[in-house]
Order: structure tokens, then sequence, then C-alpha cells
């Protein structure tokens, strides 16, 4: 239904992909991973024809199959329509597709209320879910999903989740949800970027996502330990080679001038060990694999007493502007505990946590850290990437910054880069950085994980699960909620209830 030859896509002087090829069928389903930053967004655009700033060669053959897209983020054309413009084409497409519409509009989880609003005006799960209802009332023969699970409510993630194992459609998704991955997908399709992010490569694998990581953690172990085993090896040889040099240095130094046959021998003798060096020094030694998702970051001395009250809030309305969200609101945190707030899409969740963190920022007995949804909020008061990470301009603190942003790999490029242009998966692992600068034991974090690859999530959330200081966070990424938290709130109309 679907077929890629040799394609090559180049954003400036940089490669995304080189030479791929691939073919979709039928219940095909296709993950595609990637560090942040890696071109998947581009590469989806690319195979659509609508990405205007790479250059692009290679083959696809769509065969004459109907797309559909739901795009990352919304264009300012689509928010500024009412969603009904945003759905349908006109009046008859409407009046065409009304049953359709209102047979989805159940399974979506949205009310024809929203029909007269602007698009603008949704929550992010709100619009991701216009969007795929798009995808459902039009008849499409492959869809290609950018990031479909961000800010989606749980329930839907659920629903997303067995629409697309169910579907006979080929789909091919972005995705830094794991779970969706590892029950979703067939293929996987994994852009990197290596060398210092100088050049692509990818891997193209018709197996499921936890084969592929299995798979990929034996190759990384495997090509570790020989390079390992050939690196103790090359050494042995050099140390042996270098003592023989070193002893015959040594007897050409103390030859007499009266042994001028000797001083031939060993000077033949040298020629002969410098040639072996050459030699030695020009042997290819297996490499340790280049992979992107190595970071490292660690807190340090972020506890809290477990008794310590961090705060206790207690509010009659939860409000934005004069719409009311939720009522009758009670949050009493204490100590390191590891709090996950999650509900429906627009019930409020953001403006709760956004309400703590006002709470907070201003005690001097704690330290908060914040991570909002939008990082515009607070990265848009900064313009290069040190603005942010070392304000104070010290040496020794850019030079600890420096060493920190390595560590998360973010390059020397990258480092003096303005924040505008960063990936959003960059940006969050600005905050995480930053937070371990400012020696935060509070941290207040919306949707923590949602733009960070996959491949890193993992280390991401070991951290934080042993972060001994107070997590209050909102989260739909089940496995973040899993290995990180010991606390669940669900925010409903009504207020927040302890689940067990």
């Amino acid at each position: 239904m679907f077929e890629i030859k040799n394609l090559t896509i180049m954003v400036k002087d940089r490669y995304i992909v080189k030479n791929l090829s691939l073919t979709l069928n039928k219940k095909d389903k296709l993950g595609i991973i990637g560090e942040e930053g890696n071109g998947k967004s581009t590469l989806l655009k690319s195979i659509l024809g609508i990405c205007e700033y790479a250059s692009i060669t290679g083959t696809i053959n769509t065969k004459n199959s109907k797309v559909g897209y739901l795009e990352q983020s919304m264009s300012n054309e689509n928010l500024n329509k009412t969603v009904k413009e945003f759905l349908f084409e006109s009046e008859e497409d409407y009046y065409n597709k009304i049953n359709d519409f209102y047979k989805n509009l159940e399974i979506i989880k949205v009310t024809d209320e929203v029909l007269d609003r602007k698009i603008k005006t949704l929550s992010g799960g709100e619009k991701i879910k216009i969007g795929i209802l798009k995808l459902l009332i039009n008849d499409y023969d492959i869809l290609f999903l950018d990031e479909p699970t961000n800010d989606l409510d749980i329930e839907t993630l659920l629903w997303l989740e067995s629409f697309i194992n169910k579907s006979i459609l080929p789909i091919v998704f972005i995705s830094h949800d794991e779970t969706l991955l590892s029950k979703a997908a067939n293929m996987i399709l994994h852009l990197e970027q290596i060398k210092n992010k100088t050049e692509c490569r990818h891997t193209l694998l018709r197996i499921s996502y936890d084969e592929y990581v299995e798979k990929r953690l034996n190759s990384i172990r495997k090509q570790t330990k020989e390079a390992e085993r050939e690196k103790r090896e090359y050494n042995k040889k050099l140390e042996k080679l270098i003592q023989v040099m070193n002893k015959v240095e040594y007897e050409q130094n103390a030859i007499s001038r009266s042994n001028p046959h000797g001083a031939k021998l060993l000077k033949k003798k040298m020629h002969s060990l410098k040639s072996q060096e050459k030699k030695l020094n020009e042997t290819e030694l297996t490499q340790k694999p280049d992979i992107e998702e190595n970071i490292n970051f660690f807190f340090e001395n972020a506890s809290i007493p477990k008794t310590k009250k961090i705060i206790d809030i207690k509010l009659d309305e939860l409000k934005i502007e004069n719409k009311i969200l939720s009522k009758n609101i009670n949050l009493e945190i204490i100590g390191n505990e590891h709090i996950c707030i999650i509900g429906k899409n627009g019930v409020g969740k953001s403006t709760l946590l956004k309400l703590i963190y006002n709470e907070l920022k201003t005690r001097n007995d704690i330290k908060v850290g914040y991570m909002p949804q939008d990082y515009g909020v607070i990265l848009d008061n900064y313009e290069y990437v040190l603005d942010f990470i070392a304000p104070n301009k010290n040496k020794d603190t850019i030079t600890l910054s420096r060493m920190y942003l390595g560590n998360m790999n973010i390059t020397s490029d990258e480092m003096t880069s303005k924040i505008s242009s960063l990936s959003n998966g960059t940006k969050a692992k600005l905050f995480l950085i930053k937070f371990v600068l400012d020696k935060c034991n509070v941290l207040i974090l919306d949707e923590p994980t949602r733009n960070v690859s996959p491949l890193s999530n993992p280390i991401i959330r070991k951290v934080l699960n042993e972060f001994n200081g107070t997590i209050i966070s909102i989260s739909h990424d089940r496995k973040y909620i899993e290995e990180v938290i010991n606390k669940i709130y669900i925010l409903t109309e009504n207020g927040l209830e302890k689940t067990e």
C-alpha cells in the first residue's frame, strides 16, 4: 500500500536520514523513535510532501492511497478555526459525515457543544482528540500520527492503543510512550544522530518495540565487551613494545663508538620495532557503541524530612477565568512523597499545578523547581541556553553547567544556541539540569517525560524514583506513574480523590 525507496533528507548541512527504504502493508504499525531533534517530525512531513525546509531525494509511492495526518502541533491557521470549520470542509461535508461524527464523538469523549469553540481555546488533550476525530470521520487508507499521546488522558490513551491495534490500516506513529510502543508497534524505525550529532544512522526492523530494545541492549553489551577486550590486548602489546624500545634505546646510548657493527644491529632493530609500533597504531579496534541515550545526571543533597509539611491546600473552587473546573479541593503533601495528579482533559490539572507552584515558590525553607507543560512560560524569558542554566555568569558555574549539559548529550553547538532553536526534548533536559544545579528539593512537573526519547526515559525515571525530595506532578505516562509515583490523585469536577 505504501513504499519508500532510497529516501535521503537533509536540513541545512545535516542529514536526517540516508537511503531509507521501507514498505508498509495492511495492519503494519510502524513506530518511529529517536532522541529529540533527530528529525522524526521532519521525516513525516517529508513523506507527506509538506516539508518546506528540507532537501529531499528518493521515491515515495503512496499508490493512490488517501493519507490522514495528525500533526504534533496545530498550525496557527487551524488554531483560529472553530472545531466545526476544522473538521468539515463545508456544510455539505458536515451533513454527509454527521452520522460518523456523532458515532465517533462518544468514543473520543468530546461533547458536541465544542463544535462552535475556537480550537485555540481547547486544552492540549482536547486538541489532540479533535485531531483524532478528524481522522475517524474521513475514509483514509493510511494514517501518520505525530506524537498522538501528547496530553491525552489515560482513558483516551487506552482507547488510542486499542484503535491502533485493531485497525487494518497501516499506521505510522512517532511516540515517546513506551507502553504504546510496546503494545501497538510491529515495526520499529530508529533515527539516530551519532559522532557528536554529525552523522545520521537509521535502523528499521520488523519486530516489536520490546524485542528491539532487548536486541539493541544485547548488541550494545556485546560490542562494549568486545571493544574493552580489544583495548586491553592493544594496551598489553603496546606496553610490551614500549619496554623493548626503551631497552634498545638505552643500549644505543650506551654502546661505544668502537662497536659500529653492534650499533648498526641496534639501529636495525629499532627500525623494526618502530614499524611494529606503526602497524599496531594502525590496528582498527572495535569502538564502544555510539549511542544517544547514554545520559547521566543525578541529584545531590536534595532530601526533605519525611514529616515536613510541604503544602496544605483547601480550595472551594478551582477556576480558570470565570469557568469553574472543580470544587472542594483538599491536598496535603508532606516529606518526600512522589505524587501524581491524573484526570480527564480540561478538568484543570495544569491550573492546579501552577497554583501549587505559586504557593510554594516564595518559600525560604525549600527550593522549588517547576517544569510547566508549556516550556515557553519560563524559557521565553531567556535567549540563550547558558542564560537559563547559569544566569549569574560565574566562570565555575558555567564550567559545571557545561559538564552537566554534556552528560545529557547536549552538544557544544547546542550549549551556545538560542533556546528557541532547540527541540522540546532538549528543553525538557534543560529543566532537569537546572533543577540539579539549583539543588531543588521540591519538583513540580507537568508531563515531565512527554518530549523525551523512550530510550532515555528509563534513565530519567530511575533518577526521579531515587530523588529524596518531593515530587508533585501531572502525567499520563504509565511507566512514569508505575516507577516514580507512590501516591496518585484523580482530579474530577468534584475535587481530588486519592486512589489506592
